[in-house]
């Protein structure tokens, strides 16, 4: 580490410092019962992009104690919102100083950081709204369901999709058997063409180039292993605030920003958890980025009366043209001058096929037509007194209701749920590594029993002083 990264963190840790980062958890409890009135006490950490939204909804209903942020530029913004809260740019530091002070925290970093803030604050009996992907590993999505159910804390992942009425129609529609026994599924995707740079256009490490002013890259860097500043191409910087997500050590690629959204109705109508195996066909793979293109398929058992079936995912674009669901079965919904929709999914059953041309699942389809007149495709929404639908929903009517009714089962995408979405379907970015081969998973051991190379990839090494804490 520099001198000057070294005299900056010691000048925010001050006597916290001394305590060190081995993590082992609270000493105290800090749950409380909450008057009907009564405040939440939260604190933002990552605050920019995805984060300033996350924490201004948490505002409308909680009350903004703290923020965190590697960038100052950031920090100082959000902090004229609520200059009555405290700034860091250590989650670590915020833990150590604040853990008395706060009830909650919602985490919007980079993927990488998602597991270490949101363990941590776990652990000293806080409850956490995180992100989408939940986490960066497939071992740190099991670890998060673990220790949010051993600490019986509130929790909610940011797929807004699952507080929508019209996405829990579609569930209910399929669990009634609608369209018959389902047997494939189909879930697309138009990123990262048009939001990040990553494979083809990087291959190689990018060009290092002085940190900016204000960034603090040591905490930027995190967990991840030590790698200089850079841009990829100028002026533009490779990694933040925002170009991040399509390289292995911080993100998750397409897949991991979409698949819980996009996935999520399917894996909720179909009663998915752990495949048996997933294999995938997938652009060349580099040390940096995730490929350019992707299609990967899960394969589930039977489950119950359900009969097995693949879930089959499509990123990116190959030779110039997106890939996509069979043009057969697209040419079967989509009518005449119809455009395919950027994002989407599709439920192929015996019955029928149900196509849902959005990233929620909140709005869908019958074919054909005819076989469904009658059927009620949408219910009434109603939406409190003061939230808007969609996002706020899910943060207030599940999260922070569930908060004061010390009920961690209201949140509809909490950390049981989500950490088994998140851990699937981050399996299928081990498998585009080893593309054209099937992994057979083993979801109790957490390993592939037949490739101990793949295995290896389900969890990581974590920097000195940034490791994860445990469960226990």
């Amino acid at each position: 580490m520099s001198k000057r990264f070294s005299r900056r963190r010691a000048l925010q840790i001050g006597t916290a410092g001394t305590l060190g980062y081995l993590f082992t958890g609270p000493a105290y409890s800090t749950r409380r019962a909450y008057g009907a009135n009564e405040k939440i006490r939260v604190a933002g950490i990552g605050i920019g992009g995805k984060g300033e939204s996350d924490i201004t909804q948490a505002s409308k209903f909680m009350e903004v104690v703290a923020l965190c942020d590697i960038d100052d530029d950031r920090l100082n913004k959000r902090g004229e919102t609520w200059p009555n809260a405290k700034k860091f740019f250590d989650y670590r530091v915020l833990f150590d100083q604040m853990a008395k002070d706060i009830d909650a925290v919602t985490v919007s970093t980079a993927d990488h950081s998602h597991a270490p803030a949101s363990i941590r604050a776990m652990k000293l009996g806080k409850h956490v709204y995180c992100q989408k992907p939940l986490t960066h590993t497939v071992a740190e999505a099991r670890l998060m369901r673990e220790v949010a159910a051993k600490e019986k804390v509130c929790t909610q992942m940011g797929n807004q999709g699952s507080a929508l009425n019209g996405l829990r129609r579609a569930v209910e529609l399929i669990h009634a058997g609608t369209i018959g026994a389902v047997r494939e599924a189909h879930v697309w995707t138009n990123r990262p063409a048009q939001y990040w740079k990553q494979s083809p256009d990087i291959t190689a490490r990018p060009k290092e180039a002085p940190v900016p002013k204000g960034v603090h890259w040591e905490e930027f860097i995190g967990t991840a292993p030590m790698r200089p500043y850079a841009v990829a191409f100028a002026p533009r910087p490779a990694y933040h605030p925002h170009d991040w997500r399509g390289y292995w050590d911080f993100g998750t690629g397409a897949l991991g920003d979409m698949a819980c959204h996009t996935a999520n109705m399917p894996f909720r109508a179909l009663k998915l958890d752990a495949p048996i195996a997933v294999t995938a066909e997938a652009a060349e793979i580099n040390a940096e980025t995730f490929p350019a293109w992707a299609h990967i398929q899960y394969m589930y058992a039977a489950r119950g009366d359900a009969p097995a079936c693949t879930l089959h995912w499509y990123e990116g674009k190959k030779d110039g043209k997106t890939v996509l669901p069979p043009e057969e079965l697209l040419g079967k919904l989509l009518k005449k001058g119809q455009r395919l929709s950027d994002s989407g999914a599709i439920l192929v059953g015996d019955k029928g096929v149900l196509f849902s041309p959005n990233d929620y699942g909140g709005q869908f389809t019958f074919t054909p037509e005819k076989d469904f007149t009658g059927v009620q495709i949408s219910k009434p929404e109603k939406t409190p007194e003061g939230v808007d639908k969609d996002h706020d929903t899910h943060m207030k009517k599940e999260w922070a209701d569930a908060i004061k009714a010390g009920k961690p089962e209201m949140a509809s995408s909490n950390f049981d749920y989500a950490g088994r979405l998140t851990e699937a379907m981050l399996l299928g970015n081990i498998a585009v590594r080893f593309a054209g081969k099937k992994l057979e998973w083993d979801a109790a051991k957490l390993r592939f029993t037949n490739n101990a190379d793949a295995t290896k990839l389900v969890s990581k090494e974590y920097r000195k002083g940034w490791e994860l804490p445990s469960a226990n």
